[in-house]
């Protein structure tokens, strides 16, 4: 049987629905995906009983909101349950929800697409660690799961095993399941109270945040949400917002009302949503987010006082809030401890802007190929040399992950610009103005704070002109062909680069996995990685970058561009040059 499906570290997907059409929301699926469902359970079961050394693991599995959801999980369920597992299943869960969970049992089956539109469904694995498989593990159940399909007798033999599974056992899974998402939930929100304070010790988190919700109370605060139907409806935002003295807003609980991928696009929403509720009464609504379908992922609008309405935030500009905001609360927890060596773990297209506030608070970038499982293994490997990787996460796609989560997660997003906005007596902000000779004032607001951060011009992930279909599907030769055009085309345009631009060198760098290596003469080396051009000045400074890579989910190939300063029209000279050469070398 051949799947049709994307099989990368990030998530397996494909279209579930049976009509084939992405956008369809009906919750059928067909026998065949009933049976890829089947395989792919009884593939994971064997990986981590034999990890685990026991015969009876315990899994947590859950889905995200998207209709096919409950049909996939009941045929993974018949499957575990033949196979001898004992399951938590918590319906529909969000992502970091699912992973804190399954920090205290042997692991977890999550059913989810992330972003991708609403007919797709996907797989994630992962052990006890909180995050994903890694690439090298998941590779391991990738290889058995197509093994498995191309062997049409023993899939029928895990069907059927499926199919005669104990009835009993089944029934009482389902019987159980508001206990296990009880369970999940108080996971979940002991879990996300140990992120946003740092510290597992109960008595700093209570200090911690009776003085918090104290500068709330004090100052008032209003956050609006737009779940577009995902699985944070049903998580602990409400009640966690509330509880901490935040008044707290939704639209779009109970459907999917439009696309899914959290980008400006779909942010219009609750912009438009925060916009009312000004117009209506005296709001003190500040920030509004919306997650993706399994809620790792929130994009931010904020009010801007001064324009009177509210703004999308870009991701690389929420990234960044996010990295100076945690970094600045890294050193006002542990700016005293010698031993402490701040550092950041970011994706290969991540701005340049993050190398900038790093700079000023004294901080490493460290980058990794797109990923974020790549990201959150490279922080676990640089962590281990002694540095302390407080943030780190995809600034190209604005996802925020916040150690100790090894997932993205819109509530640590949201009350890490909290903390920067509430922390105000020798306050986070203050540090930022400090070290980086700002003048501070006491009575600021999140828009000093976005106007005091390193100005770029990046191409948006979800533009567009971002995206490129290719024919060759050998990116290491495509990449060769690239080189080969760049070079040539570099020879002719560079004096006028240099004199419209400043830009007076280059440096390759490529991108694999957790590794990074720079100025290198052979661009074939980062096969399907990332692929960067760094462009500099004559100082040597970088000025711009041109980035590459192909998709893990999804058939494109995806471009962009980082252009220091607010100038649109380079950034637009320079992707478009770059388009070309990739269009002339796809041969």
């Amino acid at each position: 049987m051949k799947p049709n499906m994307i099989l990368s570290a990030s998530g397996w997907r494909k279209v579930f629905a049976v009509s084939g059409d992405e956008q369809d929301k009906a919750p059928e699926i067909s026998e065949q995906d009933k049976a890829i469902c089947i395989g792919a359970a009884s593939v994971f079961f064997d990986y981590i009983s034999a990890l685990t050394n026991q015969e009876v693991p315990v899994l947590a599995v859950g889905i995200d909101a998207r209709p096919t959801g409950p049909a996939m999980a009941d045929a993974m369920l018949h499957a575990l349950v033949a196979k001898g597992a004992v399951v938590q299943y918590s319906g529909v869960t969000s992502a970091p929800e699912i992973m804190a969970y399954a920090k205290k049992l042997d692991g977890f089956i999550y059913i989810s697409a992330s972003h991708n539109p609403v007919g797709h469904n996907g797989i994630k694995f992962g052990t006890n660690n909180g995050g994903v498989l890694e690439a090298k593990e998941n590779a391991k159940i990738t290889e058995k799961f197509t093994a498995l399909l191309d062997d049409d007798a023993a899939l029928a033999k895990f069907v059927q095993a499926a199919e005669g599974c104990s009835s009993m056992a089944l029934n009482e899974i389902y019987k159980t399941q508001a206990s296990s998402k009880f369970n999940a939930l108080k996971a979940y929100e002991d879990f996300i109270c140990e992120t946003i304070t740092d510290s597992a010790n109960k008595e700093h988190q209570k200090d911690f945040f009776e003085m918090l919700d104290g500068q709330i109370r004090a100052k008032g605060l209003g956050v609006i949400c737009d779940f577009n139907g995902s699985s944070r409806a049903k998580c602990i935002d409400k009640e966690f917002f509330t509880t901490h003295g935040i008044d707290f807003y939704s639209i779009n609980e109970d459907e999917i009302a439009h696309e899914i991928i959290p980008e400006a696009e779909n942010l219009v929403h609750v912009a438009q949503a925060m916009d009312d509720l000004h117009q209506k009464k005296n709001c003190n609504v500040l920030l509004g987010y919306m997650p993706d379908c399994d809620g790792d992922r929130g994009n931010i609008v904020y009010w801007d006082e001064k324009q009177n309405k509210a703004v999308i935030l870009k991701a690389q500009e929420v990234f960044s809030l996010s990295v100076l905001a945690e970094l600045t609360y890294s050193i006002w927890k542990n700016g005293g401890d010698s031993s402490f060596k701040p550092a950041v773990a970011v994706n290969c297209p991540t701005s340049m802007r993050i190398d900038e506030i790093c700079r000023v608070l004294g901080a490493e970038v460290f980058r990794a190929e797109v990923g974020e499982a790549n990201v959150v293994n490279l922080a676990r490997e640089k962590r281990e040399e002694g540095y302390n990787v407080r943030i780190l996460g995809e600034g190209s796609n604005g996802g925020t992950i916040t150690y100790p989560s090894s997932v993205r997660d819109p509530l640590n997003t949201v009350f890490a610009i909290i903390k920067l906005l509430m922390m105000r007596e020798d306050g986070l902000y203050e540090i930022w103005c400090k070290k980086a000779g700002i003048e501070y004032k006491a009575d600021f607001t999140l828009t000093d704070v976005l106007e005091s951060l390193p100005v770029y011009t990046t191409t948006g992930v979800s533009e567009p002109r971002a995206i490129l279909k290719v024919k060759n599907t050998d990116h290491a030769k495509l990449k060769a062909a690239f080189q080969k055009a760049f070079e040539a085309e570099w020879e002719k345009k560079k004096a006028d680069l240099k004199k419209k631009y400043g830009i007076a060198g280059y440096e390759a760098v490529i991108t694999n996995g957790t590794k990074e290596t720079r100025d290198v003469s052979d661009y074939s080396l980062s096969g399907k990685g990332g692929l960067k051009i760094i462009f500099k000045d004559d100082a040597g400074s970088p000025v711009a970058f041109i980035w590459m890579r192909g998709s893990g989910t999804e058939p494109v190939f995806r471009i962009m561009c980082d252009v220091k300063g607010d100038n649109a029209e380079e950034e637009k000279a320079l992707l478009e040059w770059e388009t070309e050469l990739i269009k002339k070398a796809d041969v």
